[in-house]
């Protein structure tokens, strides 16, 4: 093992870009060697290419979908022999606009990709390796999932559900994993691009530390949740919000 080598192995969903690839590059830079996914192959190899191809590699496919969750967990077991940390980044939010008319179809589709999707990466992770040698998993829940969201409340209730799943893991894991959730307010990706563009100052103005998030505040966050420093952390959830909560006070 050398001095840039912690000897771990993630494995990152929804990397690509945005708040996948911050947690990819703060896991690379303290020395794990990771595996990452996306829908689309040529962003992905861009990212590999960028985080260094001698340390990480690529899956693509959709999260939802089992046969890929098998493979990326099997492609890392094989390239590392190993998947210490699971973080699940995928996500999608394709709607906007009051509740009462949401489309029952599409609040599937986002609870398939959002939450069905995390519980079956942990599962392949567990089975494969955290089981008999432990590790962590971080799934990426939201604000939007613990407090009212309007007009992104599919999303809202997906997130919601995935703080609960941390919960339901981080008791069933124990004691070999630890399962946490991380919950950013507002950061700047293109996922998130309509809630900001065009009024970024105006809606970085609303948070007390003065603007919005960037992908390497969540990395950070997610070292964290995936160092010795958090050992006795397990069933939490992390607001990394900007402060953005302080706001809901009276007065």
């Amino acid at each position: 093992m050398t001095a840039n080598d912690s000897g771990k192995v993630a494995l990152i969903t929804g990397a690509s870009r945005g708040i996948g690839y911050g947690v990819a590059e703060a896991l690379v830079a303290r020395g794990d060697r990771v595996c990452v996914t996306g829908r689309n192959e040529d962003a992905l190899k861009e990212a590999v290419e960028r985080l260094g191809a001698d340390r990480v590699i690529g899956v693509a496919g959709k999260a939802h979908d089992t046969d890929h969750q098998a493979v990326a967990v099997a492609r890392t077991m094989e390239a590392f022999g190993r998947v210490d940390f699971l973080v699940n980044n995928a996500g999608t939010n394709p709607v906007f606009g009051p509740i009462a008319d949401l489309d029952l179809n599409v609040a599937r589709k986002v609870f398939e990709t959002n939450v069905i999707s995390a519980l079956g990466f942990a599962q392949q992770t567990f089975k494969a390796w955290q089981a008999e040698n432990g590790g962590a998993i971080v799934n990426i829940a939201s604000v939007a999932g613990v407090s009212a969201s309007p007009f992104i409340g599919a999303y809202g209730m997906s997130k919601a559900a995935m703080v609960n799943l941390s919960l339901q893991l981080a008791h069933e894991f124990a004691p070999k994993v630890r399962v946490n959730s991380i919950a950013p307010a507002v950061v700047k990706t293109k996922f998130a691009q309509a809630l900001y563009e065009g009024r970024e100052e105006e809606a970085a103005a609303a948070y007390p530390l003065g603007r919005l998030g960037v992908p390497s505040d969540i990395g950070g966050a997610a070292a964290f949740l995936t160092s010795e420093q958090s050992a006795w952390v397990t069933g939490q959830t992390l607001v990394v919000d900007g402060g953005i909560f302080l706001n809901a006070g009276v007065g």
